[in-house]
């Protein structure tokens, strides 16, 4: 099970497991955690060229910029994978993605905005996330840290 994928991939970094049942939107999610809306921490999938993907670490009160992302990466192009595609580059269905025990170990970026704050991340399986600190994530993954995402309008 994804839970158990997750746990294996956090293990010796110090977190704990939210289970808060189905969410419909940002707002019910940081209700059901306990958090702030910043702190429920989306995992995007982008497709950077053929089979070649990243994770976007996106606090929720924040939207990604795609020109941002373009040029740190270096690529002109970029796109989302539709379900059926994040699900087969990952192994979690959309709600629940997390570099944590992802079946392929893409790279991640982390944004700045969440450097030294609390968050919260998809749990592998829907309604369930992980509470952590954003720098043992960011340490634990590898993840390249840059401003890559704008204030939601």
């Amino acid at each position: 099970m994804s839970v158990e994928r997750v746990q294996q991939a956090l293990d010796g970094v110090p977190h704990t497991v939210v289970t808060h049942g189905h969410v419909g939107s940002l707002a019910e999610a940081a209700a059901a955690r306990g958090v702030e809306p910043r702190a429920v921490v989306k995992t995007l999938v982008v497709r950077r060229a053929e089979e070649d993907y990243v994770f976007v670490l996106v606090p929720g009160d924040r939207q990604l910029s795609w020109p941002k992302l373009r040029a740190l990466l270096g690529v002109s192009r970029m796109s989302l994978p539709d379900a059926e595609d994040a699900l087969r580059v990952t192994g979690y269905k959309r709600g629940s993605i997390t570099p944590f025990g992802s079946t392929h170990p893409w790279p991640v970026v982390a944004d700045a905005s969440m450097v030294g704050e609390e968050i919260t991340l998809g749990g592998g399986v829907s309604g369930t996330a992980v509470r952590l600190l954003a720098d043992d994530a960011i340490r634990a993954l590898g993840a390249t840290v840059a401003d890559v995402t704008e204030l939601e309008p």
